[in-house]
Order: structure tokens, then sequence, then C-alpha cells
């Protein structure tokens, strides 16, 4: 008997300054998956969000719509709450950094890293729009990346090489707001040292606390050296002002992870816990953070920082996941490429979403891809097909033969198939608590299809016409229920709803992990009611015909994404190209992890290329020049910021370079030795 753990976990905070869309949901759902299985194994876990209620583009955005913050907030925490609700998210806590809770724990955590000689103050330069009169945040500046030369990027890190700076580092910069080009002037901030804590963060960022991708990506930061923090912003700004100053702000994201701590607290003061207990220094509970790859430099530097410094505990571990694409796109809501949850909501049963996510989530940072043709076919093959058709395949057979009642004696055959569900009961477990999802949607389908294949050998419905069979037919139908009843149970972190549904069918009150393993005898079952329905492509197709953002078109490729194996070196020069149209090309060293050749194709070989933030898969045309397993273990190099393309063969992200006249005689680029993957080439 293991005992019981105290987990706090919490997922990344949404803005509260527009609505939830499919892309959020990725982090939400992992969450709720791993806090209801926690629960589910008898654990004390809470799960506590909030919404990110603070800075310039809220206090726009009010003003463009005439109301005050305040008002706007409070409305969007509303349709942010109903959207969870709608997708079956459970919350424990979920609040608002714009709360009594966060003004007092960021003052408090100002206070002390203040108090330690943490903080310090700088006149620095900083961009003003002149024709708005105002200081401009990070995120109201566009310019040229200093440091790749991408365009269109924020004030304070590159979208394309991932660089972070200073917003009077920019290149031609605009203010978002009014299309003016800003002017520098003076103004006195406040800086966070977190130069100071670089011993701790080395050993802590490679203490096992986070994913190994992350780890290698935090050493470049620590390479290139770490920067203090501007925590400070100038009026007007929405959010707290920072204890004994003028007209200075606390910076959205000094007080929005201070956050987590803030809904916590919440949820002690009106259910009676200990907060301390969870937050203190030598806390024996745990703690972890759900996060997008895209937050990891405030979450595991920034964030730890100011807990060591303050005298609170610091994660045991931080969970960051990649990004979601929609039919190989990525989503962009400047390009309309996103669905939003209440729209999907209107049409389509969100368990389904759920379940599909879990099919694809894993211990990994990866990109996730919603494909909408392979989620109708896997959620009626897999749910429909080999799941809830179980239940209704058996359950008419016990009512109205066996007046509602399974049978109370099996033989060693059904005994014997029934122990292999019971069985996998730990190993499911592990599956969960490592967040390998996908591996026990997998592992949990094997079990589906040998119920399916139990129920097809024992035929109930030909035993059923049989006279002096009605014993083996109960113990078909019997048998046939209770390894849908495993089923269930291995599947209620992801399907909540319906599990629920399953569970009033067999008449339970509750259902524990370890119940998968013991088995209803002579136990008496309501009718059976339709759990779920077949998905069909129109309704997934009236969803995004209804949605105010559309899917971009899916265009097959028309070449392959590698250098062509029938081109001559020497083929004329193309058109020439600008250094700025160079500069927008990200290469990066890659790692070939595996290589296989694809059968239908003459040319190609599909390759996993890892590029230290994760894995792509890449389709590249050199099948004549190389066998797979040659390639495995080589460093190559990679365009990374190629958009995806879906080729019938699968997705293609990203572009291998190669050169040469073709056939045998073409050759991947390798890199010298020291290159590591995800380096960028310069």
């Amino acid at each position: 008997m293991t005992s019981v753990r105290k987990i706090l976990i919490t997922s990344a905070l949404p803005y509260a300054n527009g609505p939830i869309h499919l892309g959020h949901l990725v982090e939400y759902i992992q969450t709720d998956i791993w806090s209801r299985f926690q629960k589910q194994r008898g654990h004390n876990c809470l799960y506590v969000c909030a919404d990110d209620a603070h800075g310039t583009p809220i206090m726009l955005r009010a003003q463009s719509e005439g109301i005050t913050p305040e008002a706007l907030i409070a409305r969007v925490s509303q349709e942010h709450q109903q959207d969870f609700a709608g997708f079956n998210i459970a919350f424990d806590q979920y609040h608002s950094t714009h709360s009594e809770e966060n003004r007092h724990y960021s003052s408090y955590i100002y206070n002390q890293l203040k108090a330690n000689n943490h903080i310090s103050r700088k006149t620095i330069k900083q961009f003003y729009d002149p024709e708005k009169n105002m200081f401009l945040p990070d995120r109201f500046i566009k310019g040229t990346c200093p440091k790749c030369g991408a365009h269109d990027q924020y004030g304070d890190n590159c979208e394309a090489c991932g660089a972070t700076y200073a917003p009077t580092e920019l290149v031609d910069p605009k203010s978002v707001i009014s299309g003016a080009t800003p002017i520098q002037k003076d103004s006195e901030h406040l800086f966070f040292e977190l130069s100071h804590f670089e011993p701790m963060l080395k050993e802590w960022t490679q203490g096992g606390h986070l994913q190994s991708q992350i780890s290698n990506k935090l050493n470049e930061w620590f390479e290139s050296g770490l920067q203090n923090w501007d925590i400070s912003r100038d009026a007007p700004y929405f959010g707290f002002e920072i204890p004994g100053e003028d007209n200075k702000f606390f910076y959205v994201w000094l007080d929005a992870p201070i956050g987590y701590l803030a809904s916590f607290k919440k949820y002690c003061d009106e259910n009676g816990l200990d907060f301390d207990e969870y937050w203190r220094e030598d806390s024996q509970t745990e703690l972890y953070h759900f996060i997008g790859k895209d937050i990891v430099y405030f979450h595991a530097l920034f964030f730890p920082a100011m807990l060591t410094g303050a005298g609170f505990r610091k994660p045991n571990a931080i969970f960051a996941h990649g990004f979601l694409t929609v039919d190989g796109a990525k989503m962009s809501k400047s390009r309309g490429t996103f669905i939003m949850a209440s729209t999907y909501l209107k049409h389509l049963e969100p368990e389904y979403l759920r379940y599909y996510f879990a099919t694809k989530l894993n211990s990994r940072i990866d990109d996730l891809d919603l494909n909408l043709d392979d989620f109708v076919q896997r959620v009626n093959s897999d749910l429909i097909g080999k799941v809830v058709n179980i239940a209704s395949r058996c359950a008419g057979f016990v009512t109205k033969r066996f007046d509602g009642k399974l049978n109370q004696a099996w033989s060693s055959e059904a005994q014997a198939l029934f122990q292999q569900f019971a069985d996998k009961a730990e190993p499911i477990a592990e599956l969960y608590e490592k967040r390998e999802y996908a591996q026990a949607m997998r592992d949990i389908m094997a079990l589906a299809d040998k119920a399916n294949e139990y129920i097809a050998e024992t035929a109930p419905w030909v035993l059923a016409k049989q006279e002096g069979k009605d014993a083996e037919l109960h113990e078909s139908v019997s048998v046939g229920l209770n390894l849908f009843r495993s089923l269930m149970i291995y599947l209620a972190p992801v399907l909540p709803k319906t599990s629920i549904k399953a569970r009033e069918f067999f008449n339970e009150t509750d259902w524990s992990w370890n119940q998968a393993k013991t088995p209803l005898m002579n136990h008496e079952i309501q009718a059976y009611k339709a759990l779920l329905t077949r998905l069909d492509m129109a309704q997934v197709e009236k969803m995004l015909e209804d949605s105010k953002q559309t899917l971009q078109a899916n265009q097959p490729a028309k070449a392959e994404p590698a250098a062509s194996a029938e081109t001559s070196q020497f083929d004329p020069i193309a058109p020439e190209i600008t250094i700025d149209d160079f500069a927008k090309i990200d290469l990066r060293i890659a790692k070939i992890v595996n290589a296989e050749a694809v059968p239908e194709a003459n040319k190609l070989l599909k390759l996993t290329l890892d590029i230290g933030l994760g894995e792509r898969q890449v389709f590249a045309g050199i099948k004549s020049a190389y066998e797979p397993e040659q390639l495995i273990g080589k460093l190559t190099v990679m365009v990374a910021n190629l958009a995806p393309r879906k080729m019938r063969f699968g997705l293609s992200e990203g572009m291998v370079l190669a050169a040469g006249p073709g056939g045998k005689d073409l050759f991947i680029l390798s890199p010298d030795e020291g290159a590591q993957p995800g380096m960028r080439v310069k």
C-alpha cells in the first residue's frame, strides 16, 4: 500500500485578454488528466489556476470597449471558467492575479528580495510613443530581431530564434498601438538581480527538475550570462503599484507566477488548509507546474530565483509541452488558424478531444497535431468501436435474461482473462504518472481488443439462441461487462463524464484505481443507455463553418522538403534574394535519432531529428545516396522554421540541407565536432 501523497499542481495562467482556444486546451487537458489520476489513486492532490489579469494589453482593450479593466477581467474570467468547465477541467481553485492575495504575496516577495539586496535601481532608456504619450511595454513594440534579423518580432524576445533582448535593441522599431516610430526617454527602473542566483539555478536546472531538452536549452542562457530582470513598468499600467514607489507598477511577469501562491492561499482560507505546509522552504509536499515551452525562461529561472530569495520552496518539477497545430498548420491568431473552445463545444463532445489529445501527449515537449480526419477515425475506432461497444453488446442480455444481475462464478479461463486486465493496473498507472499518456492509451486499447476478441469467441448472441446455454451466456456477458468496467476505470482520468455514466450504469458510487483489479460478482446493474455516439466528419465541418476563425487550407505538397536529387549542382542561379530574406531562415544543428525508408516513395527517407527542444519529423529526398542505418546518430543541418507540410506519407516539419548532382552523389551537410543539437548555424 503506497502512502498518501500531498500534491499541488498548477497550469500556466491564461491571459485575461481573449478567449480560450484549442491550443490552450492541450495544457489544461494534460494537467487535468494528471490531477484526476492522482486523486483516483487516493492521493491528496489539489489543482489551482487563475486568470493572468494585468498588463497594458488589458488596459488598452478595456479602454477600446469603454469599460474598466476590472469589468473586462471579470467578464473574461467567467468566459474562461465556462469554457474550462465545458471540457471537464476540474480546478480545485480558480482565481485571478488581480486579487488581494496576489497583491499581498507580490509585495511580500518584492520586499524580501529588496531586504536581501536582490533589487537594484537603474536609469534606462525606454521607448515612448510620441502620439499616445505613454511608455511602451515590450509586447507593444515590434521590429527586426537584433540577433537573427527576423522581421515583425516583439520587443522582449524573438519567436524565430528564441533570443531575449531589451526593446531598445530592436532594429526599425514601431509602436503596435499607433504605428509611430517610438522615441527614447530616460526612466528609472527596478531590477531583480537574477545573476545573484546563478550557482543555485545551474544546479537546480540540471538536477532532474526539468525535461532534458529544457535543461539543455537553459545551458545556452547560462553560457551567455544571466541578465538582471526589469520588474517595473511606468504609468499608465494596469497592475499593482510597487510599495514605496511613485507611479511604478510590477511588470506582469512578476506577479503572474505569484498567482499560483495567491490562488492556493484562497483555497486554504476557504478550506482550512495550512498554506505554509505547501510553500515553506523545507516543505515535504510536492509541487508541479505544467507550462508551454515558450514560457520556460520565466518559470525555470526567474520564478525559482524569486522564490528562493524570498524564502519559499521551489517546485519538484516543471513539465513543459509543445504547441498545437491543426492539420499540419501552425496555430496563429493573426492568421485565423485557431478554433475557440466555445465554438467546439457547440458542435462536438468534449471528451472526444480529451481522448485524442491523450493519444498524442507524452513526457517530451514535441508539438502536437490535431489532424481532423485522424481525429474522427480515432474516436470512432477506439472509443465507439472498441470500448463502449463492449457494454452495448453485453448489457441487454443481462437485463433481459438475468434480471439485471451479473453472475457469481467464473470459469478458470474467464478468471485468467480478467487477471490479465487487473495485472495492467500498475503498469498503466506508471505511464500516467510519467505523463506518457499516448502509451497508456495504446495499452488500454490493446486490452479493449482482447475484450472484443473474448466476446467474439464466446458469441453471446449465438448462445442466447441455444437451449441449455444460459450459464455460458451469463458468464460471457458478465465477464465482458467486467472487462469494460476495468477499461473505463483506466480511462476515467481522460473521460471523466463518460466514466461517471459508466459507473452509474454499474450502480457504484465511486471508482478508485484499485477497483479495476476486483470484478463485480452477483451485482445488479442498470439498464444500459448509450454512453457515446459516433462522430461524423460532417459535424466537424459544421464546427469549422461556424468558427469565426478558419483553418488554413490543406494544400498537398508538390515538392519534397529536401534538396532535390534530380537537379544538377550546376543549375542556373535562382533569382536573387536580399540579406533580409536570408535572415529569415533559421538553420539549426539536428541529430538524426531515427531514419527509415518510405516504401511508397522512390526518393524519400523519413527522418526523426532532435533539435534540442523536441523532435521533428522530416521527409528528405536522399534515399538514393544513403541507407537509413547509416544516418542514425549523425548530426546534420536543418531549416527549423520552415512551415510544416502535409504529405500523403505524413507531416514534414522542416528541411535537411544536402548538396550534389544527385543519385549516389548527394551529401547531407555535417557540422564539425563540438556541435550540439539545437545550436543555430550562423
